[in-house]
């Protein structure tokens, strides 16, 4: 059943309209050191048989290619040193039986993935969702390569496929009234946060599009806290931060806390934040405050660093055309990897920013979900808040650029490649190394980029290519010239 609780537009559409974002009305209310597994397994290492990637076709740095080559090591190496609990059971229909999770943002590209993973494991699954993310591509002229049903077609679709019921929570977090209402009609176990406006780009548009960022995310974040103090105690709260919030350190990265030791003494604190746009440093906000409320309230958090996702399958949004997840190719909302594919597709040169040295953690979306899925049965203890790097793989933008050179010419493409002056502000050649094993010890076993999952992600872009507007695919949103809308329509009027 769909659930539209009605209340007044109070704070949050007052602050919603102030920055130019209308709530549907109908709605009532988004030289590394090594670890000592790595160092037991370099023996072991030196005999692993790797396939490993040709970059012959990229014209990228010899040293490039030894980086990746390493990281590829260091991928399989890790992987073989952790002792995985059993998960055998995981993907059973009953595996979530007894659970209950909101998903708020579920009408999103991750969020819609993991309802449906979950619903289709036994957990009992709502969606929050204020249909934000699809007003934003309405505001900007933007579209879904995919073509996406309504969030009302896709609910019925699935449980006349599955047969398990999605119940649906139509409203804003930011609106307390709604989302308290909300927790005491599904009274979820677990709370997934993706429900926030998660593009650094959008953040950096204007004044306008930053404040409504800040706000809309920070306070969404604190009212689920707050709801969930009030009406869900036990309920574990697992938040998607984002791997930005670390930037770009000259120092390896840990998951989420460092050991320090300074005139004699020593502690461990949260890692220092380095957010490079208002999107990121929301999330910053988010995090500091979840630890604040953690240890104040005795909540049950756990604070999810993602990388990069990529991909548009998972085994639940393949099984109908009605299912299928959108997938997002402008300089906006669209992600690294998916957009090359996409640019790849339709004969437009894939646009790397600056140098291409920028480098980062990616996932596939089949692992965003099942990391939800681990984080849910593995609840954190009340006064504890985890952090866990949820990525599996490191890349620079040069070698996903190589990488789709060569899966693209498998399929009768021609990729090319042009360097664009980088929209951002950021560095574009940096040591980056950062650590991800706590979500592999507690049983993920990733799928790492390969020819065919690339040759699979090509062929759903090529389905589709008809669709893209090729405007959209050239940044144009630049960090150094964010400035309130008044100058920017001066600006764009010529005045």
């Amino acid at each position: 059943r769909t659930v539209h609780v009605r209340t007044r537009h109070n704070m949050s559409a007052f602050t919603m309209a102030s920055v130019g974002i209308t709530a549907p009305r109908s709605v009532s209310r988004v030289s590394a050191r090594k670890s000592p597994a790595r160092a037991a397994f370099s023996a072991k290492a030196s005999s692993v048989a790797m396939g490993g990637v040709s970059l012959a076709s990229f014209a990228a740095p010899a040293r490039t290619q030894a980086k990746h080559q390493a990281r590829s090591l260091r991928t399989v190496v890790f992987a073989a040193a952790a002792a995985k609990p059993d998960r055998s059971g995981a993907d059973a229909k009953d595996a979530g039986k007894g659970q209950k999770v909101m998903v708020i943002g579920g009408d999103g590209y991750c969020g819609w993935a993991t309802a449906l993973h979950l619903s289709n494991r036994g957990y009992e699954v709502a969606i929050v969702d204020n249909m934000c993310r699809r007003s934003w591509d309405d505001q900007l002229g933007f579209n879904s390569l995919t073509p996406i049903k309504s969030i009302h077609e896709r609910v019925r679709k699935w449980e006349e496929v599955s047969g398990n019921k999605i119940e649906l929570f139509v409203g804003d977090v930011c609106d307390y009234e709604f989302l308290s209402a909300a927790f005491q009609a599904f009274e979820p176990t677990s709370a997934v946060h993706f429900g926030e406006q998660r593009s650094a780009p959008y953040s950096m548009m204007d004044r306008t599009k930053a404040v409504f960022t800040q706000t809309n995310n920070v306070m969404g974040s604190i009212n689920l806290m707050y709801a969930i103090k009030e009406y869900a105690p036990e309920c574990h709260l697992i938040k998607l931060g984002t791997m930005g919030e670390y930037g770009t350190p000259n120092i390896d990265i840990e998951e989420g806390y460092i050991t320090i030791e300074h005139n004699g003494r020593s502690d461990t604190l949260p890692y220092p934040k380095q957010g490079n746009s208002f999107y990121h440093l929301s999330k910053c906000h988010d995090s500091a405050n979840m630890l604040m409320c953690t240890k104040t309230w005795k909540l049950k958090t756990t604070d999810l660093n993602q990388g990069v996702v990529y991909g548009v399958a998972t085994e639940e949004t393949m099984m109908d055309p009605a299912l299928i997840n959108r997938l997002d190719y402008d300089a906006v909302f669209g992600t690294a990897l998916n957009r090359f594919c996409i640019q790849a597709a339709v004969g437009h040169p894939m646009t790397v920013y600056g140098k291409g040295g920028q480098t980062r953690g990616f996932l596939d979306i089949r692992d965003t979900v099942r990391c939800i899925q681990i984080a849910c049965d593995n609840p954190a203890e009340p006064g504890e808040m985890r952090v866990y790097n949820q990525f599996t793989e490191q890349f620079s933008v040069n070698e996903l650029a190589a990488l789709i050179t060569e899966a693209g010419k498998k399929i009768g493409l021609d990729p090319k490649v042009i360097n664009v002056p980088n929209p951002r502000v950021e560095l574009e050649e940096h040591y980056y190394n950062a650590k991800n094993s706590k979500l592999q010890d507690l049983g993920l076993e990733p799928h790492l980029m390969s020819d065919a999952l690339l040759d699979s992600l090509l062929n759903i872009v090529v389905t589709y290519k008809d669709n893209v507007d090729q405007r959209l695919i050239l940044p144009g949103v630049n960090w150094t010239e964010s400035a309130s809308v008044g100058k920017q329509v001066a600006k764009t009027s010529g005045k």
